[in-house]
């Protein structure tokens, strides 16, 4: 079994690359990946980790995507207690909100967030994909 979850919802490409350089940051440091789209994984298969990656962008009016990220993330959230937990994702508008009510859901639930989520406004620059393999290569440490 992989050593850590990563689990993501993208609509542009934009969270996708993020999930790429994460995982590449996260596997340059010794650990397995198990790398999902988050239609591509069922809420019971979050269990058996004790460290998770979430990446989801911001929608809307500052809220994670609704139609699936959203059902799954609600879905999970009751089981994150003790859960070493990560979370990035990519805004394209306000100031990021949205990653600070996920940050207060995540300890809410009884997880250890690692540092503050990871967002970065619109397509990664070639800098910020590096600021993404370092994260992943810092959780791994965590």
């Amino acid at each position: 079994m992989a050593d850590v979850l990563l689990v993501y919802w993208s609509g542009t490409g934009n969270t996708e690359i993020m999930a790429e350089k994460v995982k590449e940051g996260l596997e340059s440091s010794g650990l397995s990946v198990d790398y999902r789209a988050v239609d591509a994984i069922e809420a019971d298969e979050v269990s058996a980790f004790d460290k998770v990656v979430f990446g989801c962008p911001s929608m809307g009016v500052e809220t994670l995507e609704e139609d699936e990220f959203e059902p799954f993330f609600e879905a999970i959230e009751g089981s994150l207690a003790g859960k070493k937990v990560a979370l990035f994702g990519s805004y394209g508008w306000g100031e990021g909100e949205w990653m600070e009510a996920w940050e207060d859901r995540v300890k809410d639930a009884g997880a250890e967030l690692f540092e503050s989520g990871l967002k970065i406004n619109s397509t990664p620059s070639s800098e910020e994909e590096d600021e993404c393999v370092e994260f992943g290569s810092a959780f791994a440490k965590f």
